[in-house]
């Protein structure tokens, strides 16, 4: 069976905790898009870990893990990732697709110095290189890892590609030109290390397909950063959709079966771009930033303080619908066991009329949260380990989330930890 687990919101939700967990039954775990610009933070029995490239079914010794053809491939930070997993005693496979591309240092070097050239209309990249390295692969100009092992193409193509790199970074940028011999030579090195884990994962994908072995599609991001459908320009620059993990590891889209959208108990982004629940009252948001997620509600990869918003259920079901997800995992239940009252967004306010539906980004900047408040449950639910255990004001605030997304919630976290997990 193979089974997608992808963000319902702007990212950030608790996908890796969620993978890691659902990995114990898993053969095969797949990262299908994205790269290092985000990460997924585990806690489990190795330590405390933030993925970026390594997909999160890497602390289970039976799974081959798989880096998609569709994932911005960055070696540097794969070697970093590596150098971490194996320092905490963890064993573990990995192959990577020989289609997979690569994301080389001058896509970095463009993405920073595009960020600081826009100054205050900034799209607030991550600075990895992401936009850059999805340019490239789209002009059909980009290095895929197969291209890595035929040497004289590779340099002939390196040649051409920093002939017009250099006249961004000399005439656009005032920075300095690269020389397309280094690049050549560090490319070889890249070779050299990833060779042992290279495969056509597609056909390894297929054949485990046949033999009816169970694979997890780990999403990045969540769908309001998909570049199609999320609040453009603010997104990434690949799809964070379920559908397009079909594209990204190489498998027919109809072996898809099941579509966990995660989904935090409350709001939060990264970046810039609108965001209607978001808390503007600074004491009040850095409360619940402070308590948020297992260290505080910051940035896996830049430790960038995270906004902080009600729950929004105008977001969150659109974010489901895109998905076509199949049931919700609401984490982060735990984070809001201090409060007396909760507000919850319901529905955007513009022009005098309320909407349930989600808006295009001009009206997104404009519309003003309708929210409703619910009555907390005011004391500490991490510890309890059935979903029938909690207080009825936290099981009676899981089923109005429920009825208003239209989409089952099928477990709930209540702490960071693999465990702290609770079906319904």
């Amino acid at each position: 069976m193979v089974k997608a687990i992808v963000g319902a919101n702007w990212g950030d939700e608790g996908k890796g905790k969620i993978t890691d967990m659902c990995a114990d039954k898993a053969d095969i775990v797949v990262r299908f898009q994205g790269g290092a610009n985000a990460g997924h933070t585990i806690i489990n029995e190795y330590g405390r870990f933030a993925l970026h490239l390594l997909p999160s079914g890497i602390f289970h010794k039976h799974i081959i893990n798989v880096i998609g053809n569709g994932v911005a491939f960055d070696v540097n930070a794969l070697k970093t990732e590596m150098a971490e997993v194996n320092a905490a005693g963890v064993e573990f496979n990995l192959a990577i697709s020989d289609r997979a591309q690569v994301l080389m240092q001058h896509h970095i070097l463009l993405d920073t110095y595009e960020e600081e050239r826009l100054a205050d209309k900034k799209f607030g990249s991550t600075k990895s290189g992401i936009a850059p390295f999805y340019s490239d692969k789209y002009a059909k100009v980009g290095i895929q890892v197969w291209e890595l092992y035929d040497e004289d193409r590779l340099k002939d193509k390196l040649k051409g590609i920093y002939e017009k790199v250099n006249i961004s970074m000399k005439y656009l940028y005032n920075k300095p030109e690269i020389d397309y011999l280094e690049v050549f030579e560090t490319a070889k090195e890249y070779a050299a290390f990833i060779k042992p884990y290279v495969a056509d994962t597609s056909k390894l994908l297929r054949n485990a397909i046949k033999e009816c072995k169970n694979i997890l599609l780990e999403g990045q991001l969540g769908t309001l950063k998909d570049t199609d459908h999320g609040i453009y320009p603010y997104v990434t620059s690949s799809s964070t959709l379920a559908g397009y993990a079909a594209v990204g590891a190489g498998i027919p889209p109809y072996e898809i079966k099941d579509i966990i959208a995660v989904t935090k108990a409350y709001s939060s982004a990264v970046g810039e771009g609108p965001f209607v629940s978001e808390i503007l009252e600074p004491v009040e948001a850095e409360e619940l930033r402070r308590r948020g997620g297992d260290k505080g509600e910051y940035g896996a990869k830049t430790g960038r303080p995270r906004r902080v918003g009600y729950f929004d259920t105008v977001a969150t079901r659109y974010g489901c619908a895109l998905q076509g997800a199949t049931e919700v995992c609401m984490t982060c239940l735990d984070v809001l066991s201090y409060l007396e009252t909760i507000k919850v967004c319901t529905g955007y306010e513009l022009d005098g009329k309320v909407y349930k539906d989600f808006l295009t980004t001009a009206d997104l900047y404009r519309a003003k949260p309708v929210c409703v408040e619910l009555k907390g449950w005011n004391c500490d639910i991490r510890g309890i380990d059935s979903f029938d255990k909690l207080p009825k004001e936290a099981k009676d605030y899981v089923a109005f989330i429920e009825k208003e997304i239209g989409v089952k919630i099928s477990m709930v976290s209540n702490g960071p930890k693999r465990e702290e997990i609770l079906y319904r």
